[in-house]
């Protein structure tokens, strides 16, 4: 039955979709954005369901406001992760059982850590693509080569289908990633053929000029598997694959509106 969804950070890119997608079920949603979590304990009694897709500063900021409140209620949680908890394993497969804790994003790991314990279901997402945040709408000036280095993404529309399956879920960490980990140049050249615009040249990383952030983001090399999302959940990403993706997003993206961008880091913005 729909009920009432409280969502810190509800402007977020993935937590507005997903609430678009709960209101059409005939669910009440309302929250916070990023900024604004004060005096909210009878919006939160009043849930049946909240979730923070807040990332965390030196310290997570809803549960720094909120954790004994939290703690004390019967509402379903839920919280928008990453898989940048698990940090490098040199390109090995990496499901929920795997150490976290060891990467760059420390504070997010230590936020992670702190949702399960509240009874949370964790949601640990890789690079985040959907409409108007791919490279069919920022091609990079460089396509950077990392010999063995792949990483893993999610369409924003696989993250909402992912989040409503768990909604009657035991607690627990979920990756939610699809299913071909791929090396960033070759996606990059999908994209490029798609819009019919010319290749970026490839860079060898030793070349590249990358930002600080960047870089710590290509010292990382894993591979996120699924299947405890398949087994538990019954999810099965829409798009398996970045081709189908970006085929899907190529039907309405103009090749006239793509811009060009350097190389960065992924975003951190659920």
């Amino acid at each position: 039955m729909p009920g009432t969804l409280f969502l810190f950070g509800r402007t977020g890119y993935t937590a507005t979709r997903l609430a678009d997608a709960l209101r059409t079920q005939g669910w009440r949603v309302t929250g916070t954005t990023r900024d604004s979590f004060a005096g909210r304990e009878s919006d939160l009694a009043a849930a049946t369901h909240i979730l923070s897709s807040v990332p965390p500063g030196e310290t997570d900021p809803v549960l720094d406001a909120y954790r004994d409140t939290l703690a004390a209620g019967r509402a379903w949680l839920g919280y928008l992760s990453s898989t940048g908890v698990y940090g490098d394993v040199q390109g090995a497969w990496v499901d929920e059982s795997a150490p976290t804790g060891t990467g760059r994003r420390t504070a997010r790991a230590a936020a992670d850590a702190e949702w399960l314990a509240l009874g949370a279901r964790v949601f640990r997402l890789p690079g985040i693509y959907g409409p108007g945040r791919s490279p069919l709408d920022r091609i990079p000036a460089q396509r950077v080569v990392k010999p063995g280095q792949k990483f893993s993404r999610v369409h924003v529309d696989d993250i909402v289908s992912g989040v409503l399956a768990a909604l009657d879920a035991p607690a627990g960490a979920y990756n939610l990633a699809d299913d071909l980990p791929a090396p960033q140049h070759e996606v990059i050249g999908y994209a490029c053929a798609l819009l019919g615009r010319p290749l970026p040249p490839l860079v060898p990383i030793e070349q590249a000029e990358l930002s600080p952030a960047a870089q710590g983001f290509w010292r990382e090399n894993r591979r996120v598997a699924n299947g405890k999302a398949k087994r538990l959940l019954g999810w099965r990403p829409r798009y398996p694959d970045y081709r189908l993706g970006l085929r899907a997003l190529s039907a309405t993206t103009s090749p006239a509106s793509t811009s060009t961008a350097p190389a960065t880091a992924s975003s951190d913005q659920r």
